[in-house]
């Protein structure tokens, strides 16, 4: 996984990610690495839904001593929650792959990605949460690659955020409809539950009804209403003219925001 040339490139996806960090029994010792300029996600909450794998950016900065070279690093960024930061690197969010682009004999800028398969990855929703950020270095004696010289996990590392996705539905009937007849506008909201693998309702959650009129490109809110407790909605609105509806609602703490895909409406 390590070469001596100046660029350095670690696939770390899936079960050989879990070989990387647990391959060499840890030693806790200064490796003399410095990690600088963290930024995962482009500093934006990571977003998973119940299936889809997903590949969050990192970058940063890092130094090494003098006498290695970066063919000696290895430097897996990780995130981890409510545990130590050495058992994070065993159970936590981990590299995907990582690039290092030297620029000075003892420094590079590395970029990469993390690696999330949201079924083996987060356990329940209260992994929907803020995570630290840290990064298992390894050192190995020059033009070694079984020597291991010194292990640590670097942390303090900085955070992010990790949210459920979420997803909204319309439907607008009847359709078509005379014009100032009454209109009947449900929905429905609903966001990841990763321990039952499904989306879930998301009830008592406030939603916006919006709608767009044909041949204009610009939503306008009509009215805010909460999802009962199953996340449905319902309200009625009066049919004036031609256009698309849809229902949508913003990100919180834990939940990404979602809107639907507006339905179309002939008015008569």
């Amino acid at each position: 996984m390590r070469t001596g040339r100046s660029t350095l490139v670690t696939a770390l996806t899936g079960a050989l990610a879990l070989g990387a960090f647990t391959a060499t029994p840890a030693r806790a010792a200064d490796t003399g690495v410095t990690v600088t300029n963290m930024v995962v996600n482009n500093g934006k909450p990571i977003v998973v839904g119940i299936s889809e794998e997903k590949y969050p950016s990192l970058s940063f900065r890092m130094t090494w001593p003098a006498g290695y070279s970066s063919g000696d690093v290895t430097a897996f960024p990780y995130l981890y929650h409510d545990t130590t930061a050495a058992e994070g690197a065993e159970s936590g969010i981990r590299t995907g792959h990582v690039v290092y682009y030297d620029d000075t004999p003892r420094s590079a800028n590395v970029e990469g990605d993390l690696y999330i398969d949201p079924r083996w990855t987060l356990d329940s929703t209260k992994d929907a949460t803020t995570w630290k950020i840290a990064a298992n270095i390894r050192l190995w004696a020059p033009g070694s690659e079984t020597k291991l010289k010194a292990e640590e996990n670097l942390t303090g590392l900085g955070t992010v955020q990790v949210k459920r996705a979420a997803r909204a539905t319309v439907n607008a009937s009847p359709e078509p409809v005379a014009k100032n007849r009454t209109l009947t506008v449900t929905g429905r909201l609903t966001r990841a539950d990763w321990g039952k693998e499904a989306y879930v309702g998301y009830g008592d959650k406030l939603a916006k009804l919006q709608f767009r009129k044909a041949g204009t490109s610009t939503y306008t809110t009509v009215r805010t209403v909460r999802a009962n407790s199953t996340g449905s909605l319902k309200t009625t609105v009066k049919a004036t003219t031609d256009g698309y509806w849809r229902w949508t609602f913003g990100e919180t703490s834990t939940t990404g925001g979602a809107t639907a895909a507006g339905d179309y409406v002939d008015v008569k």
